[in-house]
């Protein structure tokens, strides 16, 4: 009858879209696993990558002319697989070349007043002058950026060690208010884990890098984990619109890439602390932390080379 015959040409039609449809989808998924599993073993063949992120003291409406509050000097090396994160005090009083010794974090400053750009410019060149170490990209943070971040990731824990009560916190109006954490496990937003890793009040330069490069690998710890990654549009969203960066969308791919070979809890976090360091007052009343480089120089062979 006329009905069942085209209820038999419907179901041939669906039969034979279906016959077609599954191996392409099949060919489709080998074809992604089969392109991730090439690119996951190229991607250990690479040479060390050293990063240099700055963390810049800069409100919305100022350009870039500015100090970086925050130095941390990142490296990727595929072939371990290994990623190494050394922070460097703001204070540490370092050679700038074609300015002569002066705080490290005045590097960014002076090269974005030479030239637009010139800011990562000369703090790589500063790096590279002081440490020996090369620098192949540069990540600029600042405020916003970073607050965006976090919110993309939606949040990230910390466990915060005491209580932080800090009566004159520094707004970005240039006055101040007080700001309380709690002890314990936390889960913060932007705004909250800013304020955790700017905080200096009562605290020395030393406990405020701590603070920073825990807040850097409980970030890194959530978009390591599968169930975040349905947000990394919208992280990609807050690199590209607030994150300035030398560095391409496959020059993250493949450190994200060491990064999760590796795990997380093998990223080695180290500092430039107060036994390598000696505080001391310039002639003009500066505060400044003279370098010990006897003690410097062999953590940067440990965390550096090969």
């Amino acid at each position: 009858m006329p009905g069942r015959r085209r209820h038999r040409t419907r179901s041939s039609c669906l039969t034979r879209l279906f016959s077609l449809l599954v191996p392409l989808v099949l060919s489709l998924v080998l074809g992604i696993v089969a392109g991730g599993y090439i690119l996951w073993r190229w991607s250990a063949t690479l040479p060390r990558t050293n990063v240099l992120i700055l963390g810049l003291d800069r409100r919305p409406e100022e350009g870039y002319v500015v100090r970086s509050d925050t130095m941390i000097l990142a490296s990727f090396y595929p072939a371990g697989p290994a990623v190494t994160m050394l922070s460097i005090p703001r204070d540490l009083y370092v050679e700038i070349p074609g300015y002569g010794s002066d705080r490290i974090n005045t590097a960014h400053f002076w090269g974005e007043s030479e030239f637009e750009g010139g800011g990562p410019v000369l703090a790589t060149q500063t790096i590279l002058l002081n440490f020996g170490v090369p620098v192949h990209h540069y990540v600029r943070v600042d405020f916003e950026a970073f607050r965006a971040l976090v919110d993309a990731v939606g949040g990230i824990d910390v466990t915060v060690e005491a209580p932080i009560v800090d009566e004159a916190y520094p707004t970005e109006d240039y006055g101040t208010m007080r700001i309380e954490i709690p002890a314990g496990l936390q889960r913060m937003n932007g705004e909250t884990a800013l304020r955790y890793a700017r905080t200096r009040h009562g605290s020395s330069d030393f406990d405020r890098i701590a603070r920073q490069q825990k807040v850097v690998m409980a970030l890194a710890s959530r978009l390591l984990k599968p169930a975040v990654w349905p947000r990394l549009p919208l992280v990609y969203h807050a690199v590209r619109q607030y994150v300035d960066t030398d560095m391409s969308d496959g020059d993250m791919l493949l450190l994200a890439i060491t990064m999760y070979r590796l795990g997380v809890d093998k990223i080695e976090c180290r500092a430039i602390d107060r036994e390598m360091t000696q505080p001391w007052t310039t002639p003009a009343g500066g505060s400044v932390l003279l370098p010990r480089w006897e003690a410097i120089h062999p953590l940067i062979q440990e965390l550096f080379t090969p």
